[in-house]
């Protein structure tokens, strides 16, 4: 893509409204217009981002097993009702009446909507156990929306939900979420603390939530230090494997991490060495939750089991807040220039720097460049603006791609560019040949 054919509004200047870095930077970089209180039109460069984002989660949800689906914004009140949340879930929720005086709602959750649909057709053992999810704009009519994507009103989620037989099963389901939580995010360059939880509304026994540590969230957090340098890796997990889900969901949780819900001060020194105890803010971007038969009792989901016996199925939910994950990427991985996105959601590859757009030479390099990466799969965004060299920098730093070829009469006589890393600001001068392979190599690697 050419820079001088691309839709990106960057702003010199930081509009008065943003209050952290996520939501400055998103608007400076061109990402995001608000349209109204906590409601945002994504410009072509966030978009793309959340475009990102949204396909890391629905490959980890289809490698668990989980079947994508897709239900509607509106839901029937009369769901609601029949669960018994329509009048206890609050102001949050913004309730419509259609044409017909019929009662309805945007839905800020799932968990009525997708329970009708499996009643109405799951009826035997046999057709169990069964996750469905999908990833869908939500509204939640927040008091004081802020920060930007980190706490708008209208949202994009990816929320699934598990039915089981048994509780064993369904806890099952629980772990295997877990773990397809921490790869998900580990993809996405992030560090995200699986923390014990209170499970607010949507109730149940069981919850983690799953929290990046940065000085803008919302949560004070009290963990292990040593829960930081566990990593997921590219590890072979066989989600069917039931001892192996829990073994990774041990792991992961066995070392203390609490939100200042859940935080006792007494365990939290009996259980971790003084020299480990940290305490931080963090950002939640995701809760996974087991509540048993809370839901299917209610609203008559009943399968029959092996003996004919007609029982309550089993039930989890699960979300990740896809909006929400952009600006805590970038509240996690920024500097005073801009964003450094990882390479795992970056939205171009690779920026390609003119330094002397109008030069022969230099534009058909540029130009050859770009035509070699995208052939070899890497996306590119070429600054071929006739702006002066110090604008081009500023603005490929503030938009963060993590990678920079610049291309320049001078090296082209040596027959070198420039390859960049954004993230350690290390130049490194080779042929063009040479940086477009380590590119391939590099995000080879990454993925």
């Amino acid at each position: 893509m050419r820079l001088s054919r691309y839709f990106l509004p960057v702003l010199k200047e930081t509009p008065s409204e943003a209050q952290i870095v996520s939501h400055r930077l998103m608007l400076r970089a061109g990402m995001i217009k608000q349209a109204s209180a906590g409601i945002y039109s994504w410009l072509p460069l966030g978009y793309k981002v959340l475009r990102k984002i949204e396909q890391i989660v629905h490959e980890e949800q289809q490698r668990a097993g989980h079947i994508p689906m897709l239900m509607p914004t509106l839901q029937s009140a009369d769901l609601w009702r029949e669960s018994g949340r329509y009048d206890d879930y609050g102001q949050e929720m913004l309730r419509i009446t259609d044409r017909h005086g019929r009662d309805m709602l945007y839905g800020p959750t799932n968990e009525e909507l997708i329970t009708d649909i499996v009643r109405s057709n799951v009826n035997s053992y046999k057709d169990l156990p069964l996750t469905l999810y999908h990833i869908q704009w939500k509204f939640r009519d927040e008091v004081r929306p802020r920060f930007g994507v980190m706490r708008g009103r209208e949202f994009l989620m990816k929320d699934g939900y598990n039915f089981d037989l048994t509780k064993e099963d369904a806890l099952h389901a629980y772990n295997r979420h877990l773990v397809s939580y921490l790869r998900t995010y580990e993809r996405m360059g992030l560090q995200a603390i699986p923390m014990r939880a209170d499970a607010g509304a949507i109730g149940g026994d069981y919850t983690h939530e799953f929290l990046v540590l940065a000085d803008t969230g919302e949560s004070e957090v009290f963990y292990d230090q040593e829960i930081t340098d566990l990593k997921f890796g590219n590890r072979d997990i066989d989600y069917d494997d039931v001892a192996q889900c829990a073994g990774v969901l041990e792991e992961f949780t066995s070392r203390y991490a609490r939100t200042d819900e859940t935080h006792v001060e007494a365990e939290f020194e009996a259980q971790v060495p003084e020299a480990h105890r940290r305490s931080a803010r963090g950002i939640e971007v995701g809760q996974i939750f087991y509540f048993g038969t809370k839901y299917s009792e209610a609203m008559g989901a009943k399968v029959q089991d092996a003996d004919g016996n007609q029982v309550p199925v089993h039930m989890g939910s699960h979300g990740i807040g896809v909006s929400r994950l952009l600006g805590a990427i970038i509240e996690a991985s920024h500097d005073e220039k801009g964003i450094i996105w990882p390479e795992g959601v970056t939205p171009f590859h690779v920026g390609i720097l003119n330094m002397r757009q109008g030069d022969s030479a230099t534009d058909a390099a540029c130009h050859g460049i770009q035509l070699e990466l995208e052939k070899r799969g890497l996306e590119t965004l070429y600054d071929d603006r006739e702006e002066r060299a110090g604008a081009k920098f500023a603005t490929m730093d503030l938009i963060g791609l993590p990678w920079r070829i610049t291309v320049g009469p001078r090296g082209l006589e040596k027959n070198v560019v420039e390859l960049t890393s954004r993230r350690t600001g290390e130049s490194e001068e080779m042929s063009a040949e040479a940086a477009i392979d380590r590119l391939v190599q590099i995000y080879g690697a990454a993925s």
